[in-house]
């Protein structure tokens, strides 16, 4: 009798499949573009982000450009802002203007300060007597 007794509290043991081992979800964290990383930093920020030319004149194109506050607030303690009208958009305008022009100009000096570019005009004289000389 005590055997039935001591069964009724001898509760058989169920063996369960152990449970799946929790997988640990990493957190994503997005990666800040550059443009983010310099506004977070107080840095300026300027990128072009395509640039396209007309293929009937590969003399015409356009640039698509991006930027941050920063850049704007250099451009203006740089005298970009001419009007108080001026929108972001101007200033940068008139700001890549000025870095192509620059470009141009300094391709221009180095092609006239290399000898073998430059229209190297030859004058003659030839002395006519009395004083006369004719230079051609």
């Amino acid at each position: 009798m005590f055997e039935k007794i001591k069964n009724l509290f001898n509760k058989p043991e169920v063996k369960s499949e152990p449970e799946p081992k929790k997988v640990k979800e990493k957190k994503v964290v997005p990666e800040l573009t550059a443009k983010e990383k310099a506004t977070a930093a107080g840095e300026p920020y300027i990128n072009i982000l395509s640039m396209e030319i007309d293929p009937n004149d590969v003399n015409n194109g356009a640039f698509e450009l991006d930027w941050n506050e920063k850049f704007i607030v250099n451009l203006i303690r740089a005298g970009y802002k001419q009007k108080d009208s001026d929108t972001d958009n101007v200033l940068v305008d008139r700001w890549f203007q000025t870095v192509c022009r620059n470009i141009a100009l300094e391709v221009y000096e180095q092609q006239q300060a290399d000898p073998t570019n430059r229209d190297l005009r030859v004058v003659r004289t030839k002395n006519l007597g009395d004083g006369r000389t004719e230079v051609s």
